[in-house]
């Protein structure tokens, strides 16, 4: 079978049709709304793009969690990286979405620009250190944002070795103990999580199993076709109308138990788990790469003097990206969405990266007129 077969396998509408009804079955067991959160900016891509809400019995919500590592990055973080450039006249290298977003300031790398900071846009940390490489008169940072999924590309090249006069700002997230923290929130019921793919590929099931223990909820590890989706949402309303609530896998051709190990491996001889910020979530323990005190000299904290990211006015007055992130409300209910914030002019981080909830519901031109919203 070719990989278009494949697709179209998972894009069946035939298929679509028989588990919405095995769904809907299911959710008229349940005498209650449950609220299925997933942590991923690519399911929240597919279940927008493919209408998948607008399948599920009125008693079932999936919302959208902390799965944006763009949204996710410490206000302080982009702030500090602004300055140098601006002020120190350090080139910041960065990915394109990255740029775009503001910190607490209000002004972005591409902001930065119009003060006279250098900024490059790169694809990869092995764009950085090719540019580095060819230009050894000037300072350069590579601004590391992202998840499990990119932090093990920059320890390899950390562990081969990288220019002198590139330095690298480590915002790299750790996703499962973001799924403990949204289950633990007071402020929101979360009944069961979708929990990542392409994350979970890296890091494997393992790591979740802690909090499973602690909190008892459904987790399914999912892909990102539709009925991937929608598979995970039967296995996860399965598992409530027969009380047998566990840990399980849709997406085998993919996760596993133990997950890519040698890259977890590459992760840890340059990285340590430290507390980390997650901007409008807050204070995420163990869940922050930060380099070990061996790897300092390609650490831009250390050489730059760059306090570690704080909890501080990260959003604008009115923006409610923080309570999107946390997925106590959908981006229709912030005052700001696709009014003054849209994805050519962002005020909140949401509205940035092609992983942000806001964009992703912009982009598919969702109103208030158009969503039935009815929780």
């Amino acid at each position: 079978m070719n990989i278009n077969e494949v697709l179209r396998s998972y894009r069946d509408p035939r298929l679509a049709r028989k588990l919405v009804d095995k769904i809907h079955y299911e959710a008229s067991k349940i005498n209650e709304k449950i609220l299925i959160m997933h942590v991923c900016g690519t399911h929240e891509w597919t279940i927008t793009h493919y209408g998948i809400r607008s399948l599920l019995p009125k008693n079932i919500e999936l919302r959208a969690g902390p799965g944006c590592p763009v949204c996710i990055t410490p206000a302080s973080d982009i702030d500090n990286v602004v300055k140098l450039t601006i002020e120190e006249g350090v080139i910041a290298m960065a990915y394109g979405d990255v740029s775009r977003a503001k910190g607490s300031k209000g002004l972005s790398l591409d902001d930065a620009r119009s003060f006279g900071g250098n900024v490059r846009i790169v694809y990869s940390i092995q764009d950085a250190v090719n540019i580095a490489l060819n230009d050894k008169e000037n300072e350069y940072l590579f601004f590391g944002v992202g998840f499990d999924t990119t932090a093990p590309a920059t320890a390899y090249m950390v562990l081969k070795g990288i220019p002198e006069n590139l330095t690298i700002l480590s915002s790299y997230r750790y996703v499962p103990p973001a799924v403990g923290a949204v289950l633990s929130m007071e402020d929101i019921k979360i009944d069961a999580v979708i929990c990542p793919g392409h994350s979970s590929t890296v890091t494997g099931m393992k790591p979740y199993k802690k909090y499973f223990d602690q909190f008892k909820k459904p987790m399914v590890f999912a892909g990102f076709e539709p009925i991937d989706v929608l598979i995970a949402v039967y296995m996860i309303l399965k598992q409530l109308t027969t009380g047998d609530v566990k840990m399980e896998n849709e997406y085998t051709r993919s996760v596993t138990w133990d997950g890519n190990v040698k890259a977890m491996k590459t992760i840890y001889k340059v990285f340590n788990l430290v507390d980390g910020i997650w901007r409008g979530l807050g204070l995420v323990r163990d869940s922050a790469f930060e380099f070990k005190n061996e790897y300092r000299g390609v650490n831009a904290r250390f050489k730059y003097d760059i306090e570690e990211p704080k909890l501080d006015v990260e959003f604008p007055s009115g923006c409610r990206c923080a309570d999107v992130i946390k997925g106590k409300i959908l981006p229709i209910e912030c005052p700001l969405y696709m009014k003054a914030c849209t994805p050519e002019r962002p005020i909140g981080p949401c509205m940035v990266s092609i992983e942000g909830t806001c964009r992703i519901w912009y982009e598919h031109n969702i109103t208030r007129e158009v969503f039935d919203y009815d929780w």
